[in-house]
């Protein structure tokens, strides 16, 4: 194949370094040299834009498309596979070209993106979202009617587990279903109708018994935890990450910077529920006053994270907002506290390296895949940073835009 070099641009190469001149040459979907003065076969000229690695969101769920109630209950069960293509296409519109599905999307949508039967980015996928009784999963009403945020179907297998051998079977399933990693909630949560964001969930012989079947198929955890207690159950535990973190305290900063955990913020989140509940949304009752009752929480907790020097990914569990509007979580990173170079690290290498995929990508170096994001004007403007995208290569291939 040729070679082809985007030339006369900046770099933003993933790693923190600053922002210089530079070329990047690729060829057979890699990258071949980073540098000044580069040649091939093929030339781009990027004059005033900067390159960067291909984004990441490391928490999404695809097969969800915002948090109407009542709307969902009257699509059809398959209406969530043809909306994932959209989603996934508004996705990469975002120059986002790796997320990882926190739970909905199963091992067919993966292979539809990876044998390019669908455009979207690379996905990682939980599957299933793991959850006890009464907790964060469980769609029980007082009606008597249940409503989970995801129907089981033959490559989803149910979520709801109660004990140690449940759960060690129910991992076992997940992971004969092609899951990547493996996502529990050890909290209650906000779109949840019937739990408290503050309680934890799950006791520790239930926790050991995932930790045990994860480790044993070489698969990371991910844990959807926003109370105090429930954060700390699962750093003891040994989870890769915490989803949310909106209860952190001192304790729990200090166990997640010795642990080595990561924190995946999604601060947009709960902005997302109470937007769409005054678009006239139509919600579980007590779920907008969660969402309004943790905002605040919600960023100090991650104010005082990155003060203490917790390792940050990007994810903004869109799904629950609109995909497409994923990169609205960069501006409330920095106004977190992170400075424009730590928002775009950890939204690049510091993505790649919790999902494990950093020797393939998350920077600009030579053999890694030429996932590549054009970008006019500044590119820490965040509030303009999805408007001046002007193309999208992912495995060196153009799938937007022009230059």
């Amino acid at each position: 194949m040729s070679r082809t070099v985007l030339y006369g641009g900046r770099i933003f190469d993933g790693t923190g370094s600053p922002i210089a001149d530079g070329d990047v040459a690729f060829e057979d979907g890699r990258i071949v040299a980073v540098g000044t003065g580069l040649d091939g076969d093929d030339g781009v000229d990027v004059a005033g834009c900067t390159l960067l690695p291909g984004l990441f969101d490391c928490h999404v769920h695809v097969t969800s498309s915002g948090t109407d109630f009542l709307r969902r209950l009257q699509r059809p069960f398959s209406y969530q596979f043809y909306e994932a293509v959209r989603n996934l296409a508004a996705t990469l519109d975002c120059g986002i070209t790796t997320v990882r599905d926190a739970g909905g999307a199963d091992l067919g949508i993966q292979h539809a993106v990876d044998d390019g039967l669908i455009e979207g980015p690379r996905l990682r996928i939980a599957i299933t979202i793991l959850s006890q009784t009464a907790g964060h999963g469980d769609g029980w009403l007082p009606s008597g009617m249940l409503a989970p945020l995801q129907l089981s179907h033959p490559g989803r297998p149910p979520g709801i587990v109660d004990g140690p051998e449940e759960m060690r079977k129910r991992v076992r399933e997940i992971v004969r279903a092609g899951a990547n990693v493996i996502k529990v909630c050890t909290s209650g949560g906000v779109l949840s109708p019937r739990d408290n964001p503050r309680h934890a969930h799950f006791r520790p012989d239930e926790l050991a018994a995932l930790m045990a079947e994860a480790t044993a198929a070489g698969l990371p955890v991910m844990a959807h935890a926003q109370a105090t207690d429930g954060i700390k159950a699962a750093v003891r535990a040994g989870v890769r990450s915490i989803e949310h973190g909106i209860y952190l305290d001192d304790e729990a900063i200090a166990m997640m910077l010795e642990a080595g955990t990561w924190l995946v913020p999604t601060l947009i989140a709960p902005v997302s529920v109470v937007e769409a509940a005054k678009n006239g949304a139509q919600l579980p009752d007590g779920v907008v006053a969660k969402a309004e009752a943790v905002i605040d929480a919600h960023n100090a907790s991650f104010a005082a994270a990155v003060a203490a020097g917790v390792k940050v990914a990007m994810g903004t569990d869109s799904g629950v907002g609109p995909h497409g509007s994923n990169l609205r979580e960069l501006a409330l990173m920095a106004a977190g506290g992170m400075t424009p170079q730590e928002v775009l690290v950890a939204t690049t290498s510091s993505a790649a390296e919790l999902l494990e995929v950093h020797a393939d990508s998350g920077t600009l170096a030579p053999g890694k895949l030429a996932d590549i994001v054009v970008l006019a004007g500044d590119p820490v403007d965040f509030a303009h940073f999805k408007d001046n995208i002007r193309a999208v290569y992912s495995g060196g291939r153009l799938v937007r835009g022009q230059v």
